[in-house]
C-alpha cells in the first residue's frame, strides 16, 4: 500500500484547525463549572437560572443561519478565529457583568459567536480534509473534547485558588485568543477556500444535470432532514450524559456521589475514544457503515442497561453509546457540506442550527418523561435515537475509492 505524501502546509492547516476545536471547546468549558458563582452572585432562584443559562442556545439559534453567509464573505478561517475572539470577550464580560441584563446579554452574544465558529471551523476542517483526500474531520472533533477537559482542569484550578471571574475570564480570553491568532496564520488562504468551493460546486454540477430543479430540490430536502435527525441524535446522547448520568446512577440505582460522576465520564471518555479511531474507521468501512455499528452500539449498550439495570451495566450503557454516537455529528455535517444545489456553507450551517435546536430541547423532553413516568423511561430516549439513527443512515457516504494526490 502506497503512503501518500501530505505537503507542509496541508499539515501546518490540520494543526491549526485542531487548535481552533480546542480553544473553542475549552473556552465554554471554563465557565461552565463557575456558572453557580453568578447565580449565587444574583441572587437567582431555579427558574430564573434556567432562563439565564437558556439565553446561550438561544444566542446560537439566532445568529447560527448567517455563518454561512460571513464565510462566503470573508472566508471560514477568519470568521473561526474573530468568532473564538468574540466568545472569549463575552465570557469575559458574563464575568464582570453589573446587572443582570447585561449577563444575559453576554450569554447571548457567547451563545451566537459560538455558533457562527463552530460552522467556520468546521468548514475550514472539511476544506483541509478534502486536501488530505482522506477522513480527519473526527481528530478535530476529538480535539474539542480535549479542549473542554482542559478548560474544565483551568476552571477548578481557578476556583481552588479562589480567582475571582473576571481574572479567570480575562486570562482565558487572553490564552485561546492568542492560540487563534497563530493559528490562522497556519490556516488555508481565502483563495485556497474558494477554488475548494468551485471544485464542490463543479462536481454537484455532473452528478444532478438529469434530474430536474424541483426533483433535486426534493431530493436535497429529504437527506437534509436525515442528516439533521442523525446529528441530533448525536448531541441528544451527549446531552444524556451530560444532564442525567449523574442523577440517574446516583438517584435511581443508589450510587455513592464520588461514584456517580462516573456516568458521565465513561460516556465523554468512550466518546474520545470513537473519534480518535473514528476517520480510520471511515477510511476502511465508509459513513454508512460506522454510522450503523454505531447506532446498534447505542441501541444495544444502553437498551440492555435500561432492562437490566446495574451500576457496573449502566457505566457499560454509557460507554456503548458515547462510542456510539461519536462519528455522528462530523458525518452529518460532512454530507451536509456537499449537497447539490446549495452554497458553500449553508447546509452546513442549516444543520448544525437544526442539530443546536433539537439539543434544546432534550433537556425539557427528558425532563418531562421523568417526571411523569420515572428517569429510567426518560433515559430510553437514548436507545430510541439509535434506532432513528439506523433508519436514516443509508444517506451518508458508503466506503468508495480515494482519488489520488
Amino acid at each position: 500500500m502506497s503512503v501518500e505524501r501530505v505537503s507542509p502546509i496541508n499539515r501546518r492547516a490540520r494543526a491549526a484547525v485542531a487548535a481552533l476545536f480546542l480553544t473553542n471547546g475549552a473556552l465554554f468549558a471554563n465557565m461552565a463549572p463557575r456558572l453557580p458563582e453568578l447565580k449565587s452572585e444574583f441572587a437567582l432562584g431555579e427558574a430564573s437560572y434556567g432562563f439565564l443559562v437558556t439565553a446561550w442556545p438561544i444566542g446560537a439559534l439566532i445568529a447560527g443561519l448567517a455563518a454561512g453567509r460571513l464565510i462566503r464573505r470573508f472566508g471560514s478561517a477568519l470568521v473561526a478565529v474573530v468568532g473564538t475572539m468574540l466568545t472569549g470577550l463575552a465570557l469575559l464580560g458574563a464575568g464582570n457583568a453589573p446587572s443582570l441584563a447585561l449577563l444575559a446579554g453576554a450569554f447571548l452574544l457567547g451563545g451566537a459567536m459560538d455558533a457562527i465558529t463552530d460552522v467556520a471551523q468546521n468548514s475550514h476542517g472539511l476544506l483541509v480534509q478534502r486536501r488530505y483526500r482522506r477522513s480527519i474531520l473526527n481528530s478535530f472533533h476529538a480535539f474539542w473534547s480535549v479542549g473542554a477537559v482542559l478548560g474544565g482542569l483551568m476552571a477548578a484550578g481557578a476556583m481552588a485558588l479562589k480567582i475571582s471571574l473576571s481574572v479567570h475570564f480575562g486570562i482565558s480570553f487572553l490564552v485561546f485568543a492568542t492560540v487563534a491568532l497563530i493559528a490562522l496564520k497556519f490556516c488555508l488562504t481565502d483563495r485556497t477556500e474558494k477554488t475548494g468551493a468551485e471544485e464542490v460546486l463543479a462536481k454537484q454540477e455532473l452528478t444532478g444535470a438529469p434530474e430536474s430543479v424541483a426533483k433535486r430540490r426534493n431530493h436535497t430536502a429529504w437527506v437534509m432532514a436525515a442528516l439533521v435527525l442523525i446529528s441530533t441524535a448525536g448531541v441528544m446522547v451527549e446531552d444524556a450524559g451530560n444532564s442525567w448520568a449523574t442523577l440517574y446512577l446516583a438517584d435511581s440505582l443508589g450510587t455513592p456521589a464520588a461514584f456517580a460522576a462516573l456516568g458521565y465520564i465513561s460516556l465523554v471518555g468512550a466518546q474520545f475514544i470513537g473519534r480518535i479511531l473514528g476517520d480510520g474507521m471511515v477510511d476502511r468501512l465508509g459513513q454508512r457503515l460506522v454510522a450503523q455499528i454505531g447506532a446498534l452500539c447505542v441501541v444495544l449498550g444502553m437498551g440492555l442497561a435500561l432492562a437490566f439495570p446495574s451500576v457496573p451495566g449502566s457505566l457499560l450503557g454509557f460507554a456503548a453509546a458515547g462510542f456510539g454516537v461519536a462519528t455522528l455529528v462530523p458525518a452529518a455535517m460532512e454530507h451536509a457540506d456537499r449537497l447539490p444545489g446549495l452554497s458553500p456553507g449553508t447546509g452546513l450551517s442549516v444543520v448544525s442550527w437544526l442539530m443546536r435546536l433539537g439539543f434544546l430541547a432534550s433537556p425539557p423532553l427528558v425532563g418531562f418523561i421523568a417526571e411523569n413516568w420515572g428517569l429510567r423511561a426518560g433515559l430510553l430516549l437514548i436507545p430510541l435515537v439509535g434506532v432513528i439513527v439506523l433508519v436514516c443512515s443509508p444517506v451518508l457516504r458508503a466506503k468508495e475509492p480515494r482519488q489520488p494526490m
